[in-house]
């Protein structure tokens, strides 16, 4: 069974950020995602990861630009969205100031989804997210596709969004990512190609524990 997979990056992220586990931050998706689509059963042919960069804090910029280059190497497509400057205001007090607001995330994510399913290239839609905004893309495109199956994947330490399962088909159709599965699917410190050229060098911030190195 072909499988393709859409990884929120967000919405994952923040899911791992809540446990205070930095070092689950440096997750290679591709393992992670077999983890839910074994061999020999399923071919997982592409994984999508969708998210942002947060431009202006230049620490984070550089730890999610380390990040992006070893999914890339893994052979994960990034798909990137935006953040827009958005100008913030208090009732009560009368501050002002500058917030930014993630874009075209969610969109992207949706018009992958149905861009993959007319191409006819997966039996099967892998979605880790427990965003329910995207329950009108699952719908859609299980109501023109029906031969093809979906699995959400709820981010760790989340419930299940009904929306999402409903969407896919009912709670048959979720399972729960857990701890260990990130665990056992970490990048190296640091990541090569095939050549041994290095690509990739996993950010201090996300050293694991020393009783994990």
């Amino acid at each position: 069974m072909r499988v393709v997979a859409f990884v929120d990056g967000f919405n994952l992220y923040h899911a791992i950020d809540d446990l205070g586990k930095n070092h689950l931050k440096w997750v290679n998706l591709r393992k992670l995602c077999k983890h839910f689509a074994p061999t020999p059963q399923f071919e997982l042919r592409e994984i999508y990861y969708f998210s942002a960069c947060a431009t202006w804090r230049p620490a984070a910029y550089k730890r999610h630009r380390e990040y992006v280059r070893a999914l890339c190497n893994a052979g994960v497509t990034p798909a990137m969205g935006r953040f827009k400057e958005k100008d913030r205001h208090c009732f009560n007090c009368g501050s002002r100031w500058k917030d930014h607001e993630e874009k075209e995330t969610d969109f992207n994510l949706a018009l992958y989804i149905m861009l993959e399913a007319v191409k006819g290239s997966f039996d099967r839609l892998l979605l880790i997210s427990g965003d329910s905004d995207l329950a009108p893309a699952i719908r859609t495109m299980r109501r023109e596709f029906p031969d093809k199956s979906v699995r959400i994947i709820s981010p760790v330490g989340r419930r299940y969004s009904m929306d999402l399962l409903n969407a896919a088909g009912g709670k048959h159709h979720g399972k729960q990512m857990k701890p260990t599965h990130l665990e056992r699917s970490l990048f190296n410190r640091k990541v090569t190609d095939t050549s041994g050229q290095l690509v990739s060098i996993r950010p201090k911030k996300y050293d694991p524990p020393r009783t994990l190195s």
